[in-house]
Parts: structure tokens; C-alpha cells; sequence
């Protein structure tokens, strides 16, 4: 097996990129004022953040599918696949607010359909322009949001969320929700990880990836050569670099409260060096030349809301109660 070949400039930038990111995130909550990195680029671009999990529409799907500890197992997987399909909290707020708590018992895809549709007909907006969703009339319906609510209603008659839950290992539930129309590889990986955030299942999110299209970008300039790694050894790779990235880069990668950097993290990361490349590295070219969001102060955080079983140390005291290690 061949090793690859870094781009050397912009692999020291995608380490660099990682840990200025996550110290934007720490210094933020330490309450220090903007702005929060010396960096032009990153004062004047919006990225994510260095962690999948911290950023603030996972927060919010995470806070969704612990809202109750009584929620049953097919709970938990409708609250959380309905509510990454939007991607949109406000979506979210006009669902329970027309049903309350979302479970199986409540779920009623007329009801909301119908709720959504009044929503979206008074120019509102339901769905996040983060991903692109697969838009087809699969279950008969013109309205994209009504083929999503009678997907989930397919996916609970089918026991999805039992198969999920008996799944050995990450790739199979990856499987499992890429077999079902209108879900895609990209959103069928996004997806496996959000369950896997859950009490459903608790996978390595190491054993398994699915290099999206920004990813893809990214790796082709974190790096002159693949050598005969794949796109997911690629990132795999640069997971496994962590620990040599002090001793040889003299950069310390970033950690979440102790947790390292995991394959989803580095699969959204080559998404957001992809970006900061079209900036610090124009030379690069690819088929996006422009970072298209400014950044915008927000200061208003949301309490922080991550897996208890994660049982990270060294939470703010704004962290929801439950979601704190014993």
C-alpha cells in the first residue's frame, strides 16, 4: 500500500483550521467578546464548527431526541430522522406545536402536511439549504415535505427502527436507510450518525465513513496524492494523524471537552478547508471559487446538549442538566 502525499501548505492549514476553529468555539463560551481569532479569514467567513456534534442544528437535533427519557426506541428514530430531514428548528417549533411531544402515537403526516404546507404557502421557509435532499415525488405527492412525512410513516410500518436498533455495526445501518427512497448516500451517512448520537445505538463512528461532495473537494487539496487510499482511507488517515500532528506539525489538535476528532468530524472539516481554501489558497481550483456565507456574531449560545453516554468532562454550567456525566 502506497502512503499518500500531502499538500504541505494546505495540510498544515487544515490542523491549524481545526484547532483556531475550536478555540473560536472555547473562547465563545468562556464569554470572551468578539472577535474570537486573529485569523481575517475566519473574522469574516462563517464556518462550522471543528465538531459535527457542536454545531447548533446537531445541538438542536440532539436536545430533540433526548427531550423525554420516556421516549420508546421508534420515538427516538422518528424524532431524529424527521428532524434532520428539515434541518430547520423552526420546522421543528411548527411540528410539536401543532402535535406536542412527536412520537409514533402523535404522528399524524395529513395533520402536519397540511400545517407545513399553510407554513410554507405564507413564505415560509421549512427546509435548510445545508443539504441537497433528493426532491422526487416518491410517495406521490408534489410537495417534497409531504413525501418526507409519508417516508417516515413507510419507515415506522416497516420496523426500521427495530432493524436499526439490531444493526451490528455502522455500515449496516447506513444500509439500512440508503435502501429507502429519497435518502442518498450523503444523507443516509448524516443520518446513521445522528441515530448513532441517540440511545437507539452506540456504534464507533470511526468504523465506517461516506465522503461527501465538500469533502471530496477538500481531500484534493489537503493532499497532492491519495496513494492507493481511498477518499474514506483518506480520512481515516487523517484521523489516525492526530496522534503524530503535536510531534511533527507542532499544532495540538483540537479535542471536545476530551473527545477526539472523529471521521464525521474530519469528513466536515475537509467540507469547511474546502472552504477556507478558496480564500487562503485561490490558486486551488475547483467547481466553487467563493465562500457564499459571512460571518455574523451570534450571541445568544444555546445551552449545550451532547450524548450522555460520551460522558465528556469539563461542561459549562449552561449544559443541560441531563445531558451532563454522572
Amino acid at each position: 500500500m502506497s502512503e499518500p502525499r500531502v499538500n504541505t501548505e494546505v495540510f498544515r492549514a487544515y490542523w491549524d483550521f481545526a484547532a483556531e476553529r475550536q478555540a473560536i468555539f472555547e473562547r465563545r463560551l468562556a464569554g470572551e467578546q468578539a472577535p474570537w481569532s486573529e485569523d481575517p479569514i475566519l473574522r469574516s467567513y462563517r464556518f462550522c464548527n471543528a465538531f459535527r456534534a457542536a454545531d447548533r442544528v446537531s445541538q438542536e437535533l440532539i436536545a430533540v431526541a433526548y427531550a423525554d427519557p420516556g421516549l420508546a426506541p421508534a420515538d427516538v428514530f422518528l424524532r431524529t430522522v424527521l428532524f434532520r430531514l428539515f434541518s430547520r428548528p423552526t420546522t421543528w417549533a411548527l411540528i410539536e406545536g401543532e402535535v406536542g411531544l412527536l412520537t409514533t402515537e402523535s404522528f399524524d403526516p395529513k395533520l402536519l402536511g397540511d400545517r407545513l404546507e399553510t407554513a410554507h404557502e405564507a413564505g415560509g421557509t421549512l427546509y435548510t439549504g445545508a443539504f441537497i435532499l433528493c426532491a422526487h415525488s416518491a410517495y406521490g405527492y408534489r410537495q417534497k415535505h409531504r413525501n418526507h412525512l409519508a417516508l417516515l410513516d413507510a419507515m415506522l410500518a416497516a420496523e426500521l427502527p427495530a432493524r436499526v436498533q439490531d444493526a451490528e455495526d455502522l455500515g449496516e445501518v447506513y444500509e439500512l436507510l440508503l435502501a429507502w427512497p429519497l435518502i442518498g448516500p450523503f444523507m443516509a451517512y448524516q443520518l446513521a450518525i445522528d441515530l448513532n448520537y441517540t440511545t437507539l445505538i452506540d456504534f464507533d463512528e470511526d468504523e465506517f465513513t461516506v465522503p461527501g461532495p465538500g469533502a471530496a473537494r477538500g481531500l484534493r487539496k489537503v493532499f497532492a496524492d491519495l496513494g492507493s487510499l481511498s477518499e474514506a482511507e483518506a480520512i481515516h488517515w487523517l484521523v489516525d494523524y492526530q496522534g503524530r500532528c503535536e510531534a511533527e506539525l507542532k499544532i495540538v489538535p483540537p479535542t471536545l471537552f476530551g473527545r477526539a476528532l472523529h471521521a464525521i468530524d474530519t469528513q466536515n472539516l475537509l467540507c469547511e478547508v474546502d472552504k477556507y481554501a478558496r480564500v487562503a489558497f485561490p490558486e486551488l481550483r475547483s467547481n466553487r471559487t467563493r465562500i457564499k456565507q459571512r460571518f455574523e456574531p451570534d450571541l445568544d449560545p444555546l445551552p449545550l446538549t451532547f450524548p450522555p453516554k460520551w460522558e465528556l468532562r469539563g461542561l459549562p454550567e449552561r449544559t443541560l442538566p441531563h445531558m451532563r456525566a454522572a
